[in-house]
């Protein structure tokens, strides 16, 4: 059986700050990921996903629980296990005094790549995050979205087994958004595991195999994007305009699904949009109703899902 790339049993973490309540950021958080996956951490904030990001990346110590790297544990031997990861941190910036290509060059000496390694691996680093123009100027000089791009390049250069990224596409426009995943994208299919938080939830839609959601200090759900629409409750809608006076008010078709007209667009809802679409055209044909115009399948969206769950405390 392969060693998952990580795995997280248990994980809890309590701050104790002097003189203040102790506040527990991890309540017991288990979590695999397999190697060759892009996995997505959403919660809000104040949820933990950074803390549980520190804590796998050996840089802050749990008070309970476990996480090994590749079968490597992390608490107990974390000089086996920073060689095979890379950290995006939340909000963090380049070397100041340096250039984009001498942060990403240096880094890559730094975790002993060859000069020619590093020159090569700098070079394509650079051109993936669209930092040509601005690659020889010094970091304080950078916008926002250019100091993340150089972080991400930093980063990605590396080809480490095992990338955290913390909100790697803040400040950055929707192009630059993009052009990190599709590099992420070209990383797992090299074959490295990707464990990335977020905000944006159309970015783990589009990005995550699958999506873990962080509540509370607990895991509530893990799984597809289908998978997490199902256990919010959350269904498919299917939309289609038709002569109002045939479908007045709300009617059901012989396997009971319930449709609904509002002005001149019927819809319904269901949890299998497949034989649910079947049974809406052939209601439609035996009433008379022919072809459906402009027929829409709207699946639910990451976001749907994610606001029922959250606003609800965790799934149905």
């Amino acid at each position: 059986m392969t060693t998952p790339a990580l795995s997280a049993r248990e994980v809890k973490k309590v701050y104790r700050p002097r003189n203040r309540p102790e506040v527990p950021a991890l309540k017991g958080v288990s979590l695999e990921v397999g190697r060759g996956e892009r996995v997505g951490l959403l919660g809000r904030n104040g949820a933990g996903k950074t803390t549980f990001l520190k804590i796998a990346s050996t840089l802050l110590r749990p008070t309970s629980g476990e996480i090994t790297i590749f079968g490597h544990d992390v608490m107990a031997h974390p000089e086996e296990v920073r060689p095979l990861i890379a950290v995006v941190p939340q909000e963090g910036k380049p070397f100041f005094h340096l250039t984009p290509r001498e942060q990403v060059y240096t880094y890559l000496r730094t975790r002993g790549f060859s000069r020619e390694s590093a020159r090569t691996r700098t070079e394509e680093a650079i051109e993936q995050m669209g930092l040509g123009e601005v690659a020889d100027r010094l970091n304080v000089t950078l916008s926002g979205g250019q100091m993340q791009r150089a972080m991400v390049a930093t980063i990605i250069a590396t080809e480490a087994p095992l990338l955290f990224l913390d909100e790697p596409t803040i400040g950055m426009d929707p192009f630059a958004r993009r052009g990190v995943w599709d590099s992420l994208r070209r990383l797992t299919r090299k074959g490295s595991t990707i464990l990335l938080t977020t905000h944006y939830l159309d970015e783990a839609e589009r990005l995550a195999d699958r999506v873990a959601i962080l509540q509370d200090g607990r895991i509530q759900v893990v799984g597809s994007v289908r998978h997490v629409a199902r256990r919010a409750g959350v269904k498919t809608t299917i939309k289609f305009t038709a002569p109002q006076p045939v479908l007045a008010g709300a009617v059901a078709t012989p396997a009971g699904l319930a449709v609904v007209l509002r002005g001149e667009v019927a819809s319904c809802q269901t949890d299998n949009s497949g034989p649910a679409l079947r049974e809406l055209l052939d209601w439609a044909a035996a009433n008379g109703l022919g072809d459906l115009d402009d027929l829409s399948v709207e699946a639910p969206t990451l976001e749907d899902s994610y606001l029922q769950l959250v606003s609800n405390g965790g799934p149905q």
